[in-house]
Order: structure tokens, then C-alpha cells, then sequence
């Protein structure tokens, strides 16, 4: 499962706790999406609210850098600033999917979760983000994944 420490081994500027220990059940670019200990990457205006990802569970974020964070969210809530959220997001999947490589009998895995696999393709024709979330979420199908039962 993801954490918090891989996280912040890809992005070292972050705000809110520094809790190594957290365990993201999901990743996802869309707030409106039930997100269960999630960590929300919003990639375009239709991601949604900050706001909208917390009250869907959302226990962290990926922020763009520069961009200012809402004074909603609270003070303890993790935020990791990267200078481009989509390809934040390919960086997480890449570390994601080679951790997953290495540790093949890793029962609970982090659930990737996207609104458009068109919309992820379009930043970077050359990397396809949605193939690669299928692989994560298809790697080791015959187990179960975290937040399915």
C-alpha cells in the first residue's frame, strides 16, 4: 500500500503532519469519488474541490506548487507541492507499480481512481497514465485490492 513516506520521498516540500505511517487506500483525481484514506491529485478543473475530496475521504493531497492552498483545509492535512500535478501523479504511479514489481505476495494495494482515461492522456502523449493504473489495479488481480471486498 502506499504511504506517506514513499510520498514524501518524491515530493520533499509538503505541509500539514508528518505521519510516515499513513497508508493511502486510494489515489484519486477526481473529489467527487468515494476516496477512502485517500490522497487526491486534482489534474484539471473537473478533478473538483479540495473540500469535495475531504468530505469524500480524502486524508492528503498533491498540490500544485505556487498555487494557494484554500484556508478550508485544515492545518494538520497533509499537502505535498509538486510544479505539475499530472506528472506528480506519473510519479507516484511509476514508484507505485516498481514497488508493486518487488513485492509480488503484497496483499493490500492502493486503488487508483480516475474520472477520463482520455482526459489523463492528453498532458503527455508519450506516457499513458491510464494504461499504467490498469496494470496497477490489474496487478495480482486474484488478490484483493484495498477498498474492495
Amino acid at each position: 500500500m502506499l504511504t506517506y513516506q514513499e510520498v514524501s520521498r518524491l515530493f520533499s516540500k509538503a505541509t500539514g503532519i508528518k505521519e510516515d505511517m499513513i497508508r493511502f487506500h486510494t489515489v484519486s483525481s477526481l473529489a467527487e469519488a468515494e476516496q477512502p484514506k485517500g490522497l487526491f491529485v486534482p489534474v484539471s478543473e473537473q478533478s473538483g474541490t479540495l473540500q469535495e475530496a475531504i468530505s469524500n475521504g480524502a486524508v492528503a493531497a498533491l498540490w500544485p506548487e505556487g498555487v494557494k492552498v484554500p484556508a478550508y483545509a485544515p492545518n494538520h492535512f497533509p499537502i505535498f507541492y509538486t510544479q505539475d500535478n499530472l506528472k506528480g501523479l506519473e510519479e507516484i504511479m511509476n514508484s507505485y507499480y516498481n514497488y508493486l514489481s518487488q513485492h509480488e505476495e503484497t496483499r493490500e494495494r492502493t486503488k487508483f481512481i480516475f474520472p477520463d482515461k482520455g482526459l489523463l492522456n492528453e498532458a503527455d502523449e508519450t506516457y499513458d497514465i491510464a494504461v499504467m493504473a490498469e496494470k496497477i489495479n490489474g496487478y495480482g488481480s486474484n488478490q484483493s485490492k484495498a477498498g474492495e471486498e
